[in-house]
């Protein structure tokens, strides 16, 4: 077995039922859980919610292939696009009574820190998994992973630890100026590994 997949088998993967919730819930929710890529994992200290409807900053408002996404996919799917022609993105399809998407923000590296530090071209383990981007660029994360199903493989999965209890912080999205007012985005509370600190 993986030495990655081992960590999946200690905790509990989050199945798809974590995600048939509010977009809100499970983003909050997601905050220090376990992402395992392969042979990479971090523990995730960063997210933004993304309502599917009335919600201007995502991409169901604009992009008709999103919301044929939402209706072609499980809820726990991953939703991965290019971003302003450079970098990858990975989110997480939710679907409750409200859909949406977790965009997975950032991570604290915990596993397979040589390969991400290779693929990333730097040594700095603050600034691995600190941006959306940066942590797809790590994890080798590309369109290839699009619409893989996150609640069933130890490989590709999130993960979290029982004994494990998160500080969750609430603030403004970031990156965007559309809905910006909204405070969906979530950090681990004094993590150094976000992409940019809470203003307080």
């Amino acid at each position: 077995m993986h030495q990655v997949g081992s960590v999946a088998a200690v905790n509990k993967i989050v199945r798809a039922s974590f995600f048939k919730r509010d977009p809100l819930i499970c983003a909050r929710e997601l905050i220090g859980t376990e992402l395992i890529w392969d042979d990479c994992s971090g523990i995730v200290v960063e997210v933004e919610a993304y309502a599917a409807i009335n919600d201007e900053a995502a991409h169901t408002f604009t992009r008709p292939s999103a919301r044929s996404f939402i209706e072609r996919n499980n809820a726990g799917a991953a939703y991965v696009y290019f971003n302003y022609g450079m970098h990858w993105m990975l989110n997480v399809l939710v679907k409750g009574d409200e859909n949406g998407f977790v965009l997975i923000r950032a991570l604290e590296p915990r596993q397979g820190i040589e390969q991400m530090k290779k693929r990333r071209g730097l040594n700095d383990l603050k600034r691995l998994c600190s941006g959306p981007g940066k942590l797809t660029q790590a994890l080798g994360i590309t369109n290839r992973h699009h619409e893989m199903d996150l609640c069933s493989d130890p490989r590709y999965c999130f993960a979290r630890n029982t004994k494990r209890s998160a500080d969750v912080v609430a603030d403004k999205r970031v990156g965007i100026t559309r809905s910006a007012h909204y405070p969906w985005r979530f950090t681990l509370k004094g993590s150094p590994f976000v992409s940019r600190a809470v203003k307080l």
